[in-house]
């Protein structure tokens, strides 16, 4: 029994950590062979040992401009999820106001965001509160179409089940719907933790005073070419590591779910 425990828990330790590291370092191994079969000068296509050296250069300079990044993005991404939940429990208790306003939140979420980010500045001034209304926007809208999704899929089985043992509303909404639409939920906070990242970059490319969008704009004008990857790549990681921790917490939070679909 020990035996069969301990290799089910190497198994799963190979699939959840061994192959996304494999998958890495073989996208690595790739790219490094690219850049040196085809003689690609660093200026055009960095080798992963040039963007090693750029994060060796200016190690400070980049963690600190990736704090505010992901200060930027966390702040974001917790208003927008937030609001979008907040909103999809809103239209889900009235179908009138749904009606309403669903038109005029798709039309608005229709209007590319970086049309936005110049308005931004106008009305919320040069500072880091309009980058985190650029997150808000882009975290927003996914949120709240899963969220509704998840609370308007509940079988009406189970509706009636709660109204045969005299649950209220409320106790149907949190016990019943709102359990029913956790999985959804967490699909919409996966995409906008994603978004998130992007919404960010979008803010300090408009206005490049601080955060790792400056240093792609900064090194793209002093042509340091490793020195922008180095930076995409504190994005990239960064977007990873708040990717999983949303689906952390969804296997913490919503055990079952994965129990169900498998």
């Amino acid at each position: 029994m020990t035996d069969k425990r301990t290799d089910a828990g190497l198994r799963r330790l190979w699939v959840n950590a061994g192959l996304p590291a494999l998958g890495t370092l073989l996208a690595l191994a790739l790219w490094w062979l690219v850049t040196i079969v085809f003689s690609i000068e660093p200026f055009w296509l960095p080798a992963p040992p040039d963007v090693v050296n750029a994060f060796q250069r200016l190690s400070g300079h980049l963690v600190e401009q990736a704090g505010v990044t992901l200060m930027e993005t966390v702040v974001g991404f917790a208003i927008g999820a937030i609001g979008g939940a907040a909103v999809a429990v809103l239209f889900a208790a009235s179908r009138t106001i749904e009606r309403m306003t669903m038109p005029l939140i798709a039309a608005v979420n229709a209007v590319p965001k970086a049309a936005l980010a110049p308005l931004l500045i106008v009305w919320i001034g040069l500072n880091t509160q309009a980058k985190v209304v650029m997150v808000v926007l882009l975290c927003f809208f996914p949120v709240l179409v899963s969220t509704m999704a998840g609370l308007t899929s509940v079988p009406n089985d189970l509706r009636e089940l709660a109204h045969s043992l005299s649950s209220s509303w409320w106790q149907t909404f949190l016990k019943v719907r709102l359990t029913w639409a956790l999985p959804q939920v967490f699909v919409g906070l996966k995409v906008a933790s994603s978004l998130a990242i992007i919404g960010a970059v979008i803010g300090e490319l408009t206005n490049p005073d601080r955060g790792l969008g400056s240093v792609v704009v900064s090194s793209s004008q002093s042509a340091d070419t490793p020195l922008a990857f180095a930076a995409l790549t504190l994005l990239a990681i960064m977007g990873a590591g708040l990717f999983y921790l949303v689906a952390a917490l969804e296997r913490i939070l919503v055990p079952w779910a994965r129990a169900i679909s498998s």
